[in-house]
C-alpha cells in the first residue's frame, strides 16, 4: 500500500514538473519567435520595405470571393488566374510545409495628380513638371528606373536569407504578385491595412501606392493581430472617379472595364465604347488612387530605384509612337512595360491620341495603318476616324 502511494506521488511529481518544463519550452519558444520576427522587421525596413507584419499561413479569407469573381467573368481574359484558382486557396501550393506569411510593403512614387488635402494656392502649385507637360499618363508604379518584381525579388531573397540563418533548415520563398497567394488578404491578416472599395490595400499612414510581396516560410513565427477596422466609411470617391465605370459595387471590380487591364493584360482590339473613356492612359491608371482621401497626406521614402525617371520619353505620345522593336528592348527590356510589349504600348499610344485629338501625329499614326499587325492596324483607323481638324481661326 505504502508503495503504491509513493509511486503515484512520485509520478505526480513527475508530470508537474514535465508539464512545468513544457510550458517553460514553450515559453522559450515563444520568445524566440517573437525576437526572430523584431529582428526580421528590423532587416526589411532596412532593405526598403516601409510596411511589415507576419499572418499564419491559413485559407486565405477571400477565397470564396475570388471563385465568384471567377465565375461572373470579371477576369476577363486572365485565364492563368482561372487555370490556378485551386492553388490560391492556401499558401500550401506554394510552398509545402508553410507556417508564416510575411507580408511586406514598398513604397513607389504618388501620383502627381493625387488630389491634395486642401485646395488652396500653395497645392494647386504642387504638381511636378510631369503632370504639367505630359502628353499622356502612366501608372506611377511604372515611372521608375527597373522592372519591381527584380528589385524586390532581390530584396526577398537577403530577408530570406535573414531566415535561414536563424532557422538553418527553414524553407523559405519569396513572391511579387505573380504567384497564386491573395496578398491583400495575407497583408491584412498580417495587420498591414485594410481592402478599400477599390479593392486595393489601404495603410492609414501610406495609403496605397506600394507594391505588396510575401516571404513564406516553414518557421512558425509569432503572428500580428489582423486589422479588423474598415476606414473607408461612407466615401466612395473611387467608385465615382472610374473613367470606364469598372467598379460593380465596393470592392468588386469587373476586370475586364479597367484601364489598367485593357492597357497591360488585354491584346486585341479595345472597342469603341471603352477606347473613348480611357482618355490619355497608355499603361495602366491611377484614378482610384488619385481621389482616394487615404493618400492626400502621405509622406514616405521611395528607394531610389523607383523614384520617378526618363518621364518625358515614358509620356510622350510620339515617343510611343514611333519607337521601334530594337529600341523598345533596350530601353524597356527591364521594365513594367515589357509586359505590355511595344505592339500594346503603340495601341495605347494610339487611343490616347485619338482621345487628346492629337491631329498633329497624323503622319505617325498613318504609318501604322500600314503595319502587318491586326490590332495596329483597326486601331490606327479608329483613331484616324476620331481625329478632327481644329479650324484655323488666324487672320486672313
Amino acid at each position: 500500500m505504502l508503495v503504491g502511494i509513493a509511486t503515484k506521488v512520485a509520478l505526480a511529481r513527475y508530470i508537474v514538473d514535465f508539464n512545468n518544463r513544457g510550458r517553460r519550452h514553450a515559453n522559450r519558444l515563444m520568445i524566440a519567435a517573437v525576437i526572430a520576427k523584431d529582428q526580421l522587421r528590423s532587416q526589411a525596413i532596412a532593405l526598403g520595405f516601409s510596411l511589415f507584419g507576419v499572418a499564419r499561413a491559413q485559407t486565405a479569407p477571400g477565397y470564396d470571393h475570388l471563385i465568384e469573381w471567377i465565375r461572373r467573368g470579371y477576369a476577363g481574359e486572365m485565364s492563368y488566374i482561372s487555370k490556378r484558382a485551386a492553388a490560391y486557396q492556401h499558401p500550401d501550393s506554394i510552398l509545402e510545409g508553410c507556417k508564416s506569411v510575411v507580408m511586406l510593403a514598398m513604397p513607389y512614387a504618388s501620383n502627381p495628380l493625387t488630389t491634395p488635402r486642401k485646395i488652396s494656392p500653395e497645392s494647386s502649385g504642387s504638381e511636378n513638371t510631369h503632370s504639367q507637360t505630359a502628353q499622356c499618363k502612366i501608372g506611377n508604379y511604372a515611372t521608375g528606373q527597373v522592372d519591381y518584381h527584380d528589385l524586390i525579388r532581390q530584396r526577398l531573397n537577403q530577408l530570406s536569407g535573414v531566415l535561414e540563418a536563424m532557422y538553418p533548415g527553414s524553407l523559405n520563398r519569396g513572391v511579387v504578385d505573380t504567384a497564386p497567394l491573395l496578398e491583400r488578404d495575407f497583408a491584412k491578416l498580417a495587420g498591414i491595412g485594410w481592402i478599400g472599395k477599390n479593392t486595393l490595400l489601404l495603410n492609414r499612414t501610406e495609403g496605397s501606392y506600394f507594391f505588396l510581396s510575401a516571404l513564406l516560410t516553414s518557421v512558425e513565427l509569432a503572428e500580428d493581430r489582423p486589422f479588423d477596422a474598415d476606414h473607408c466609411g461612407s466615401c466612395t470617391a473611387c467608385l465615382d472617379a472610374c473613367p470606364t465605370s469598372a467598379f460593380v459595387g465596393p470592392r468588386i471590380l469587373d476586370a475586364s472595364k479597367c484601364i489598367s487591364y485593357l492597357t497591360i493584360e488585354y491584346r486585341g482590339f479595345i472597342p469603341d465604347e471603352l477606347s473613348r473613356k480611357m482618355e490619355d492612359w497608355v499603361f495602366g491608371c491611377d484614378v482610384c488612387q488619385m481621389v482616394c482621401p487615404w493618400n492626400r497626406k502621405r509622406n514616405v521614402e521611395v528607394p531610389a530605384e523607383l523614384e520617378p525617371s526618363q518621364l518625358a520619353d515614358k509620356t510622350s505620345l510620339e515617343h510611343w509612337l514611333t519607337i521601334d522593336e530594337a529600341t523598345f528592348r533596350k530601353l524597356y527590356r527591364h521594365t513594367p512595360f515589357w509586359r505590355t510589349r511595344l505592339k500594346g504600348m503603340q495601341r495605347n499610344a494610339l487611343i490616347a491620341a485619338a482621345n487628346s485629338n492629337r491631329v498633329d501625329l497624323r503622319p505617325h499614326i498613318e504609318v501604322l495603318a500600314m503595319s502587318s499587325d491586326e490590332v495596329l492596324q483597326s486601331t490606327s483607323r479608329w483613331c484616324l476616324s476620331k481625329l478632327k481638324e481644329v479650324p484655323d481661326h488666324s487672320p486672313a
